[in-house]
């Protein structure tokens, strides 16, 4: 298989796809977003896991593009809320709910709940896809913590302001971009998948 040129990562969140750019940019490849791509399908997440779904999104982007493509899928998982909001994580407040909406809903239905019990989990799915081939290679990271009962820091995006890393003694909010990405779930998903990329592309660096 040559070296790639481009890879294009399967995402519009504008500060996902940024997130992600510098994750992988220094693979010396050119990193796209769907962004460029204004006739890309929209893909309904219907999958019944964060795998599913990342799955589905880089095979689906690859065929359109004909380009390498990787997708990611993160869930949240509260162990107060039966592991909710899991894969509807990004949706929990509505389909059009904002950031805020999102977490603010979190917190209300974790009202009364004592620290010990606000343990939770972000679980992210990377999966890539390569044109004109059916297997997928997919990846997890897992990233452990605690819901806070009040917002704090403002940086990031998400849940990550009432995401508290104990190891850290920080919400995820409170970290700068490069902190958080040298220990988030996705960090630790995407470190997997550069080590695919080069494995399978020894070209590219």
């Amino acid at each position: 298989m040559p070296a790639i040129r481009e890879l294009v990562l399967a995402t519009r969140n504008r500060d996902k796809g940024a997130e992600l750019a510098a994750l992988l940019g220094d693979l010396g490849v050119t990193i796209r977003t769907l962004a460029e791509f204004h006739d890309a399908p929209e893909i309904v997440e219907d999958g019944e896991t964060c795998r599913a779904n990342a799955i589905k999104k880089a095979k689906t982007i690859a065929r359109h593009t004909g380009l390498p493509a990787v997708a990611d899928d993160t869930g949240l998982m509260v162990d107060a809320l039966g592991g909710r909001p899991g894969i509807y994580a990004a949706r929990y407040a509505g389909e059009n709910a904002t950031y805020e909406d999102n977490w603010r809903k979190l917190l209300r239905e974790l009202t009364g709940v004592p620290q010990a019990r606000r343990r939770a989990r972000f679980v992210t799915a990377a999966a890539m896809a390569w044109p004109g081939t059916e297997p997928v290679d997919v990846v997890e990271g897992t990233l452990e913590g605690v819901i806070t009962e009040e917002p704090s820091g403002n940086q990031g995006f998400g849940y990550d302001p009432v995401f508290f890393v104990p190891e850290l003694s920080k919400t995820l909010a409170q970290l700068t971009p490069e902190e958080k990405n040298r220990v988030s779930h996705r960090a630790r998903a995407f470190a997997k998948v550069k080590e695919l990329l080069r494995s399978k592309l020894p070209r590219s660096q």
